[in-house]
C-alpha cells in the first residue's frame, strides 16, 4: 500500500503542534521511561468519530502519518469539508465512504454495530456511544463480530479476547491499513531515536541502588527471589490491569 500513498504536503488546516512532553505526566515526572528526542512533527487531527453523519465523502488522498502505525485518507465530504480518518486496508483514491447508523457493508463504511452482519471485520469501535473510535486502532488489526445479542454485540478482539460492545456504539467496516508494519526491520538506533526512543539499561548491568536486579561479579542472573520492577514491586505472575468498569462486559479473557 506504501507505492500508492499521494506525494503531497499534508491538509495544513488540519495540523497542530503538540509540545513534546518526553514521557512525563502533568508533575514533570517521568511516566513511560525511554521516551525523548526524536524529529519535529505536526499532529494531524483524525476525526475518530461520526461528526459527519450521513454526508458522502470521497477519498482524495492516502497518507503517512509519523504519530500513528496506521495510514490516513483525506476524505472531502459533499459539503467541501475535508477531513482525516483511518485509512482502511485496501481503501483507493476515488472511493467513496459514508457513515450512517445503517450503511452498505463495504470497506470504509462507518455504522452502528447493530446493522453489521455476524463475521464482518471491523475497526475504529467505540467503547461508549458518541465517545469516538477507541479500539482497534492500529496498524493491519481488526476485531471480529461474532454474535448479535441485544443490547451488545459480542466482538473477537485482535488478542482474542471475546467482549461486549453496545449495539449503539459505531464501528469502521474493514481491516486498519499497513498490516505490513508488523514485519518492519528498525535496522539501527539512530532511526529508533529519530522515534523519540531513547536507550534502554538492562537491570542485571546496573549496580543494586539502580535495580533490584543490579549487583553481582560478572554476568550473573537476577539473584532474587522474586522478580521486580525498578520500584520494587512483584513483577511475575502478578496482574498489572488495574479495575475497570469495562471489566463485566469482558465474556472471555485473552489467552
Amino acid at each position: 500500500m506504501k507505492s500508492l500513498l499521494t506525494k503531497k504536503e499534508p491538509e495544513k488546516k488540519l495540523l497542530i503542534s503538540l509540545k513534546k512532553r518526553a514521557g512525563r505526566g502533568r508533575s514533570g515526572r517521568i511516566t513511560i521511561r525511554h521516551r525523548g528526542g526524536g524529529v519535529k512533527r505536526l499532529y494531524r487531527l483524525i476525526d475518530f468519530g461520526q461528526e459527519k453523519l450521513g454526508q458522502k465523502g470521497k477519498v482524495i488522498a492516502l497518507e503517512y502519518d509519523p504519530n500513528r502505525t496506521a495510514y490516513i485518507a483525506l476524505v472531502e465530504y459533499s459539503d467541501g469539508e475535508k477531513r482525516y480518518i483511518l485509512a482502511s486496508k485496501d481503501l483507493k483514491i476515488g472511493d467513496e465512504i459514508v457513515c450512517q447508523e445503517a450503511a452498505e457493508i463495504k470497506i470504509g463504511n462507518r455504522m452502528k454495530l447493530i446493522n453489521v452482519p455476524v463475521g464482518t471485520p471491523v475497526y475504529n469501535i467505540e467503547l461508549e456511544p458518541g465517545k469516538g473510535g477507541k479500539m482497534v486502532r492500529s496498524a493491519g488489526t481488526s476485531a471480529k463480530v461474532i454474535a448479535q445479542e441485544p443490547p451488545y454485540t459480542h466482538l473477537e478482539m485482535p488478542s482474542k479476547e471475546i467482549r461486549k460492545v453496545s449495539q449503539q456504539c459505531f464501528a469502521s467496516i474493514g481491516q486498519v491499513s499497513h498490516p505490513e508494519k508488523r514485519f518492519e526491520i528498525i535496522g539501527k538506533a539512530g532511526r529508533r531515536r529519530l522515534k523519540g526512543w531513547r536507550p534502554t539499561v538492562r537491570g542485571t548491568a546496573m549496580i543494586p541502588p539502580s535495580h533490584p536486579h543490579g549487583g553481582g561479579e560478572g554476568k550473573t542472573p537476577i539473584g532474587l527471589k522474586h522478580p521486580k520492577t525498578p520500584w520494587g514491586k512483584p513483577a511475575k505472575g502478578v496482574k498489572t490491569r488495574k479495575k475497570k468498569w469495562t471489566d463485566k462486559l469482558i465474556i472471555k479473557r485473552r489467552k
